[in-house]
């Protein structure tokens, strides 16, 4: 799954990386973004890309409550043209999620978990599949979410955990986008990807806590501060 992640790229450097036409928004880099916090988007509207924010969790227009988006933060890429959740948006409202890396908890023999930042081996951005819903509260509110799209994981990362974001390259992007492309078109898409050219390290447990969200949580875990008990 993915249940937390970052994004620390400037507006022009996001405006280029995912050829944006409009941004909706001002954008501060994120270290530690989680599920039911706002989230940029990217849509396409008449052949343009839009980015704006909605919050991560999604909750379809039938659903009698918002809390619904507790659980929706992820969804499965074998399942989302037949579950009721997603099937709609995956046929009329899919998005891109922007991301420069995710944060996966490796569980170990002994107990506990250990966090890891999973990146491109080569810097730069990652584009995962996410789908949206606009859902309309009782009292009126117009609520939009998203959420992410996942697979199997990719070999190099497969040893912290067995799931991963569906990533599209800049092609499986423009097909992704596109309104009338065909259902049967995506499938692929959805599928790890052969080389992934991922890189994961260990990092501080600071990423732990949602409260956080500075660039120590993507410090090495051996860069962490560790306070001297004895000195001054």
């Amino acid at each position: 799954m993915c249940g937390r992640y970052y994004l620390i790229g400037t507006e022009p450097e996001l405006r280029a990386q995912f050829d944006l036409d409009a941004f909706g928004f001002e954008w501060q880099p994120r270290y530690n973004i989680a599920p039911q916090q706002p989230v940029p988007i990217i849509i396409a509207h008449r052949g343009k890309r839009a980015i704006g924010l909605v919050r991560w969790g999604l909750v379809p227009a039938w659903a009698e409550s918002e809390e619904v988006g507790m659980k929706t933060i992820n969804a499965r890429a074998e399942t989302i043209a037949t579950k009721p959740a997603y099937r709609d948006a995956f046929r009329l409202r899919r998005c891109i999620v922007p991301a420069s890396g995710f944060y996966e908890w490796r569980k170990e023999t002994g107990g506990g978990r250990t966090p890891h930042a999973v990146q491109p081996a080569g810097g730069g951005a990652l584009a995962f599949a996410g789908l949206w819903e606009k859902w309309r509260a009782p009292d009126g509110r117009a609520v939009t979410t998203c959420t992410i799209v996942t697979t199997e994981a990719a070999p190099e990362i497969r040893h912290i955990h067995d799931r991963m974001p569906v990533i599209l390259d800049r092609a499986g992007q423009r097909l992704w986008l596109d309104p009338d492309a065909e259902l049967d078109s995506l499938t692929p898409l959805l599928r790890p990807p052969a080389d992934a050219r991922l890189q994961a390290y260990v990092v501080s447990r600071l990423v732990n806590s949602v409260r956080n969200d500075s660039p120590d949580c993507l410090l090495p875990a051996a860069d962490e501060y560790v306070p001297d008990l004895f000195g001054e």
